[in-house]
């Protein structure tokens, strides 16, 4: 039963629209409309922003944001049979709603969105990570965006926020806390969604920091980070001996012993490795 505007329930939607998930487009919908709302209040205030969301879907997350006060939303839909859904929810929250048929991979979204900016998307398992890596890997610092609230697979969501020494730690661990404060801030099970995926799910929300925690040449670090967890088995001064000939000294300067291994390594080191193989 849909609770937080006039339009029909989700469920109605989907059967009216005949929009059955696909597991080509990494598609599955959320239809609490309730639970969608609770999203969309993870990512703060947004009454004075503006809002990406990619992959609305049947808009279940659309309505959330909207229905939460959103100035603008900016709807990335790959799925052509989603329009008309999202079209009769931007008739019902007029001038807040606008729906570009795209590839998010292949679009620029900026020329539509005026700042500031939120992201906030349930992100179709099959681009999700590349989306982020993007986002948090931009030409210049700060980014486009003041925070990114999104939804992943859960095993996703806790290599986001996890912490040396820990299995699912690694580059993207390393490339989100660099740039962003980030904490999972929601659980959802598979039954929460049509048709429920076989694992579980996490929303995962990262504030943008105004600098990087720890000066490091970005093109560097990634280089640094990618070798060292490319062969996360071994100890650094094998996995990164291509990078430097002297590359054991390098290593003991920035506070690493050269049999680590790459996860055990905190962000800091990282970054003072990155600094000494610029220098």
């Amino acid at each position: 039963m849909s609770t937080i505007d006039d339009l029909p329930p989700l469920r109605q939607v989907i059967a009216d629209h005949a929009l059955s998930a696909r597991k080509s487009l990494g598609q599955n919908f959320l239809l609490d409309l309730n639970l969608t709302a609770k999203i969309a209040r993870q990512a703060g205030d947004l009454t004075a922003c503006d809002v990406l969301e990619i992959g609305p879907g049947p808009g279940g997350l659309t309505r959330g944001l909207l229905s939460e006060g959103a100035r603008h939303v900016l709807a990335i839909e790959k799925d052509i049979r989603c329009l008309p859904a999202l079209k009769q929810i931007a008739a019902a929250f007029p001038g807040r709603l606008d729906v570009i048929n795209a590839d998010a991979l292949e679009l620029d979204p900026l020329a539509h969105l005026a700042p500031p900016i939120r992201v906030v998307a349930n992100l179709p398992y099959n681009v999700g990570t590349e989306l982020l890596i993007r986002w948090l890997t931009p030409k210049d610092w700060p980014p486009f965006w003041q925070s990114l609230t999104l939804m992943f697979q859960r095993e996703v969501a806790e290599r986001i926020v996890a912490k040396p020494g820990s299995k699912a730690y690694g580059r993207l661990a390393l490339l989100a806390q660099w740039r962003s404060e980030a904490q999972i801030v929601m659980h959802l099970p598979p039954g929460a969604f049509t048709p429920p995926p076989k694992v579980s799910s996490a929303v995962v929300h990262l504030t943008a920091l105004p600098e990087p925690r720890f000066p490091a040449n970005p093109r560097i670090l990634e280089q640094v980070v990618a070798k060292a967890f490319n062969q996360r088995r071994k100890m650094l001064r094998a996995a990164l001996k291509g990078l430097a000939p002297d590359i054991e000294d390098r290593l003991t300067q920035a506070g690493i012993k050269p049999t680590d291994r790459a996860e055990t390594v905190g962000l800091e080191q990282f970054c003072a490795l990155a600094r000494l193989m610029e220098s």
